[in-house]
């Protein structure tokens, strides 16, 4: 028994499954590990559709019609992110492409740090010196 929960643990630090909430889908990002998109209902919806279709970090799950995810279809997504086929392969390319980008952006002065910056300037000084 303890060596399936250690496996299914270091499993579990390869993928994250969500709702995509914002947190998560930054979190996830930031953490490089791809998504298992499962929204609720919301805006939820929308970021499961930028994880799966723009940004191709994540696999988005299929609800069947009485609102459960079966368990192939769990079984599916899960083979896509953990699989050698070409799709994970280039599921995994784009969660390190975002991740990189979060990382330069978080630099010191990278998009984040100079874009907080102004908007610190702008509400403290009421201008904005950049």
């Amino acid at each position: 028994m303890k060596v399936m929960i250690w496996l299914l643990m270091k499993m579990m630090n390869n993928w994250l499954r969500t709702h995509c909430g914002s947190n998560s889908k930054l979190e996830s990002i930031a953490s490089n590990v791809p998504i298992l998109a499962c929204p609720l209902w919301n805006d939820q919806v929308c970021n499961a559709k930028l994880i799966q279709d723009i940004w191709k970090n994540g696999v988005r799950v299929n609800v069947s019609e009485g609102g459960v995810v079966e368990r192939d279809e769990f079984n599916r997504c899960i083979t896509i992110v953990m699989g050698d086929g070409e799709e994970g392969e280039e599921l995994r390319r784009n969660v390190k492409k975002w991740s990189d980008l979060a990382k330069e952006a978080m630099k010191e002065n990278g998009t984040s740090s100079v874009n907080l910056k102004s908007f610190a300037n702008e509400i403290l000084l009421g201008h904005n010196e950049y």
